[in-house]
């Protein structure tokens, strides 16, 4: 697991943090999950499921009745990232503020992240 002590893995945004906890409250889930997996034109995408049994080394950030699990392999690429909610004329979702992003494709659902070497000397610096 990826941490430094006495930082939380994520930053949650109060409107996030209000979104997440009615949808927890909607659907009856305990959290919510966050993750990357291969895929999309960047290489790479976010995730997002429902979780009613946290994995033991699931990262958890608490603000406000919400809870964000964050998955385990996912921990180095999402270190400092903020999750913001915003809601606008033609759509409304989750937004991701991460550092470690190098590149994303326009429609901002696909992204790259920088070298994990580089990530990991970021993180000690």
């Amino acid at each position: 697991m990826f941490s430094i002590p006495g930082k939380q893995a994520v930053s949650i945004t109060d409107r996030a943090a209000a979104h997440i906890h009615r949808l927890m409250e909607k659907e009856g889930h305990s959290g919510l999950r966050i993750g990357v997996k291969k895929g999309g034109c960047a290489g790479m995408e976010y995730t997002m499921e429902y979780v009613d049994t946290p994995d033991p080394n699931d990262e958890v950030v608490e603000q406000d009745g919400a809870r964000v699990l964050i998955a385990p392999m996912a921990q180095m690429f999402l270190f400092g990232t903020e999750i913001d909610y915003e809601t606008s004329l033609l759509e409304s979702g989750f937004k991701f503020n991460n550092p470690n992003v190098s590149d994303a494709c326009g429609c901002g659902e696909s992204i790259s992240f920088k070298d994990v070497d580089e990530l990991s000397a970021e993180r000690s610096a």
